[in-house]
Order: structure tokens, then C-alpha cells, then sequence
């Protein structure tokens, strides 16, 4: 669901901290709030200034328009509105949503480079920021190179993307201290595939968890999470209880049960006999890049270790309604050669809610690991991935409830 149209509002301060005043609202190409590009680009047309945004202040939305108000640092002090509000410090800040961070990550990325004998062709351009990356495109000969930067909770992403080098992923220029710098994937990302690109990228997943069974300690050894039985069971029983008093009556009872039911639904599971391994953790096709003949699996910092079909619903909710079958046919199949004897149908439809509430779990970690300023990007979240789950429990037939 697109979200409604978005307007900017500009508190400026310059690179010492001194507050200059703010510049009044404005609409932004693309409702997207974490998409920063645009912002830039209308600050550059509406007041010729060149501005590098640090966070968000403050998301006010409206059912016809939200109105985001960032940070963004300036060069100089310019022509700007008084600003009564206040700036303060938090210490879940991430470092590049902080005066001079940017300039830190792009200084870094430049002697990385350096090192590679790579000279930029032109400015670096800031694409995206918000409470889970720093993104910017960087231009050399020949290609646009990507400096990513990420929160300590996904300090795992570049040592797995390192781990993963053969694979169909990003190409790693460099790596440290919450700083990536990777190369161009041709392409697009594939928000939009077409069904038959569908079927090329369940290929491309399971192939790479395939090579990873049996090799959870090398995973964990790279700092990923445990979405094992024990480890998923704890998590959503604390995020249920954390949760339960925002749930509808309805849903806590359908997830009362549930969370009770945990063990031996995992127990139902394990007998289906499909073992655990490298889980995305955020596989959909917005998250694959490709151009045709090249595909590429990207964003990494969800990854985590469990059942491989927790990589299964996200994707699926996606699939347009009359590919489905073809699609949930494939992904069986390959399972069903890489563990003969083994049950995936079966996992599949018991591991439906289990996926749901994960999801619910992985909300609830970024909140309580980002600023409160942050919080309306997932705010809602928890609650409706609960409520997602209790509606799959409810629909379960009664031949597919564990037994």
C-alpha cells in the first residue's frame, strides 16, 4: 500500500551545531520517508542550498498527507524561519544521524577507495536515512558504488555478505565500525517482477541455505541471531506479553493458545524434517536486483539462523494471486530434493504463524533499539503482526493444527 503524500519541513544547523531556524514545508516526489533523495532535491530547486539530512525531529501524519520534519546540516548559516524547538541527545543514536557522521562515513568510504587505486567521478549523493541504514551512491569509473552504513544490531551483515563471496550477492569493497561499501549490481531493484523472475529468485534462496546446513556455529560465529525452536519461543512469548494489552480481545485469545501450543508445534515441525539454516530474514522481491540476466540477493542485516521456510511467507504475501500455486510448487520442490523424505508441505503450513510472529519479534527489537523519535517507522508494527498471527491461527483447519 503506497502511503499518503509526503511534505518536508528543513531544521538546518550548520557543521559546529549552530542552530540556523527551519525552512518551511515542502511536498516530496515520493511518500517515502526514509527516502531522502528527493528531500535534497526539492531543498536544491526551492532554495539553491546543498543540505545532507542527519534524522527525523518529528512525523506528523494526517489521513491525507503526513508532514516530516528532519535535521539536515548546512554548510552555512542561510535564510531560514525561527525554530522553537529543541535539540537534544539520545544515546540510541545511530552515528550517521549525527552532526559530522555523514562526513565520517564518506571520509571513511574515500580512503577505502583509495586503497582499491578508485578515485570518485563525481559527488557522492545521499539516497536514504532513517533508524535501520545510511545509504549513498557513490560514482567511479564505470559504476556507482554503495556506502551503507547500519546500527550495531546488524553488525552481522557485512561478515556474512563476506562469508557468502561466489554467491549471487553484493560484492564488498570494504567493511568496519558499521560501514559497508559495496559494488554496482546491474540492474533494478525488482519491486516490480515479472512471474517468471519469481521463480529465479526462490532458486537463487534455497541453493544458498542448502550450502549452509549443518554450519550454524560458523553462522553464529559471524554474529547472527538464533530463530531456532528454543530461542524463536522465548522471543515470542515475550513479544506477545509485551503486547497483549494493544490486542484486541479476539486476538489475545487465538494467540493465548498459540503461544502455549509453541512447543509442540515446533516439535511438529522438527518431525517434518527439514533441518535449520541461513534464514534472509527480509526476502521479498524489492530485495533482489537484476537486469535480466543478473540476479543479486541484497540486504542481509535480517539474517538470522532457523527453520528455512521462515523465509517463505514475506516472499509468498507477495506473489500475485494466480502464481501462487506455481510458486509455493517450486519452493516445495526444491526442498523435497535437497532433504529427500522430508515434509515441506506440512512445515509450510504450520510455520505460517510462527513466520508472523517473528516478524512481530524483529519490530519489537528495532524498537527497542532506536531512538523515540523513530519510533512512528514501526510503531504499529508489533500489533499487527500479532494480529496477523492470531488470524492465521484461527484459519487453520483443524487437520493442519499440530497434533
Amino acid at each position: 500500500m503506497t502511503p499518503p503524500p509526503r511534505f518536508a519541513r528543513l531544521v538546518l544547523v550548520t557543521p559546529d551545531g549552530a542552530l540556523v531556524g527551519a525552512l518551511p514545508a515542502l511536498p516530496v516526489a515520493t511518500p517515502w520517508w526514509q527516502d531522502v533523495a528527493p528531500v535534497i532535491e526539492a531543498v536544491r530547486a526551492a532554495h539553491g542550498i546543498e543540505i545532507t539530512v542527519l534524522r527525523v525531529l518529528e512525523i506528523a501524519p494526517n489521513p491525507k498527507s503526513v508532514k516530516v520534519t528532519y535535521l539536515a546540516e548546512v554548510a552555512e548559516a542561510v535564510a531560514a524561519e525561527p525554530w522553537e524547538g529543541a535539540l537534544d541527545d539520545h544515546p540510541l543514536r545511530n552515528s550517521y544521524a549525527r552532526l559530522g557522521g555523514p562526513a565520517a562515513d564518506l571520509a571513511w568510504a574515500k580512503a577505502t577507495l583509495e586503497q582499491k587505486g578508485l578515485t570518485p567521478t563525481g559527488p557522492p549523493r545521499q539516497v536514504r536515512t532513517w533508524n535501520l541504514s545510511s545509504l549513498w551512491a557513490i560514482p567511479v569509473v564505470g559504476q556507482t558504488l554503495w556506502l551503507k552504513a547500519t546500527p550495531p544490531f546488524f553488525a552481522h551483515e557485512a561478515p556474512l555478505i563476506e562469508a557468502l563471496a561466489g554467491e549471487a550477492v553484493p560484492r564488498l569493497l570494504g567493511y568496519g565500525d558499521g560501514r559497508i561499501l559495496m559494488a554496482e549490481l546491474p540492474g533494478q531493484d525488482l519491486y516490480e517482477a515479472e512471474v517468471d523472475q519469481l521463480f529465479g529468485m526462490v532458486d537463487l534462496l534455497v541453493g544458498i541455505q542448502a550450502k549452509w546446513v549443518g554450519r550454524e556455529a560458523e553462522l553464529f560465529g559471524l554474529g547472527l541471531p538464533d530463530w531456532r525452536a528454543p530461542a524463536l519461543t522465548a522471543a515470542i512469548t515475550e513479544v506477545f506479553e509485551r503486547t497483549a494489552p494493544e490486542l484486541s480481545t479476539k486476538n489475545r485469545g487465538a494467540l493465548t493458545a498459540f503461544v502455549a501450543d509453541l512447543p509442540r508445534r515446533f516439535a511438529d515441525l522438527a518431525a517434518c524434517g527439514l533441518p535449520d539454516t541461513l534464514v534472509h530474514g527480509d526476502f521479498h522481491p524489492g530485495n533482489l536486483r537484476g537486469d535480466g540476466e543478473h540476479l543479486a540477493l541484497m540486504d542481509w542485516g535480517d539474517s538470522g539462523v532457523g527453520h528455512p521456510l521462515l523465509d517463505s511467507s514475506a516472499f509468498l504475501g507477495r506473489v500475485p494471486a494466480e502464481a501462487l500455486e506455481a510458486v509455493r510448487a517450486v519452493w516445495l520442490a526444491h526442498w523435497r530434493e535437497a532433504v529427500p523424505g522430508s515434509d515441506p508441505a506440512r512445515a509450510l503450513t504450520l510455520l505460517a504463524p510462527i513466520a508472523a510472529a517473528r516478524q512481530a519479534v524483529i519490530y519489537r527489537g528495532f524498537l527497542d533499539n532506536i531512538e523515540p523519535a523513530e519510533h512512528p517507522y514501526h510503531a504499529a508494527d508489533p500489533v499487527d503482526w500479532l494480529s496477523r498471527t492470531a488470524a492465521l491461527v484461527r484459519a487453520e483447519p483443524r487437520g493442519d493444527s499440530p497434533r
